[in-house]
């Protein structure tokens, strides 16, 4: 059996041929015209963390403590936590300790790895193509969903929310690798602390075409960026394209989706470019790295303005209500 670590490898070299990169010799660099305003830094290996890595999150209510994924994608996979070093400005310079498992959750671990309402930690599973749920104050997979049967792309490999404020706030996105598949997923609390998911409807993210368009380059882990921050002068999104070995920013539609015809290469020349997250006291972008032989987290620096927080669980009730009507006031139509 092929392993994922060969098919991903293979699909990145194949991702940096096709836009004219050169794995091993291509440099990280910052793109113009955001190189005046960001820098990037190497934050180096995290101590003990088994390879591959994969995405990454603040651990809730401890800045100073970051969730990641070790032996991504396998099914002895686990999420570990390791503190981190502040210097100037808060920002992280380093790691502190040794990374140590966080329970039992992580197995098959990929580039999503995120707090959501309510405080449940959601994680990816690849190629599972399934979505796990740890509880609060839990440190196990409280709740596992398959994501097959609604009709998600082979497959699942990252999510994240809307944040408040924007458009679409409270809503469920979901990526596929390698397809490049985005999705809305319609989400209600199901009355034990986790949520059940009613439906998932895959997103065209480009009306100006008849087709279902898909994100390129392989996508993983992504975040959203408010506008004001150098370079952005619209809310957008951020994606860690592992398969082309970048960093890209979309501008957003109204329901918070990407628009492809508005990607722009932030970073370039990386090796397998996975998890994706904010520093939550500086809102530097730190990223992760999958499938080389010195996998690491790399910082992005120069963000002026933090994301705002989620919309509280009893809002996320109310979208998952109104989307679940929607859904039914649609096949009622198309009956």
């Amino acid at each position: 059996m092929i392993s994922r670590t060969f098919l991903r490898a293979s699909c990145l070299a194949l991702g940096l041929s096709s836009i004219g990169l050169t794995s091993a010799v291509q440099a990280q660099t910052v793109s113009a015209p955001f190189a005046a305003d960001y820098t990037l830094v190497d934050l180096a290996a995290v101590p003990s963390l088994p390879l591959p890595y994969g995405g990454l999150s603040f651990k809730a209510g401890d800045p100073n403590t970051i969730l990641i994924g070790g032996t991504a994608n396998a099914a002895s996979g686990l999420l570990y936590q390791i503190g981190v070093v502040r210097g100037v400005d808060n920002h992280i310079t380093g790691f502190s300790g040794s990374a140590t498992a966080f329970g039992t959750v992580g197995a098959f671990n990929d580039g999503g790895v995120v707090y959501g309402p309510g405080g449940v930690l959601f994680t990816s599973q690849w190629p599972e193509n399934k979505l796990v749920q740890t509880k609060p104050g839990s440190s196990a997979a409280d709740k596992v969903i398959d994501l097959l049967p609604f009709g998600v792309a082979p497959s699942h490999a990252a999510l994240n929310f809307v944040p408040a404020g924007f458009a679409g706030a409270s809503q469920m996105k979901l990526v596929s690798w390698s397809g490049g598949q985005f999705y809305t997923a319609a989400y209600a609390p199901d009355g034990t602390g986790t949520f059940d998911i009613s439906s998932v409807t895959q997103v065209d993210l480009d009306s100006t075409t008849l087709a279902m368009d898909t994100l390129p380059g392989g996508p993983e882990g992504f975040v959203y960026i408010t506008a004001g921050n150098p370079g952005f002068v619209a809310n957008a999104m951020l994606v860690s394209e592992f398969s082309a070995g970048n960093v890209v920013a979309y501008d957003l539609d109204g329901d918070g989706n990407p628009l492809v015809t508005t990607r722009r290469e932030l970073i370039t020349g990386l090796e397998g470019a996975e998890g994706a997250a904010i520093d939550p006291l500086t809102g530097d972008f730190l990223f992760s790295t999958f499938g080389t032989t010195a996998d690491r987290i790399v910082a992005l620096r120069g963000f002026t303005k933090l994301p705002p927080p989620l919309p509280e669980p009893a809002s996320v009730l109310l979208f998952g209500i109104a989307l679940a009507g929607l859904a039914l006031q649609r096949r009622k139509e198309n009956g």
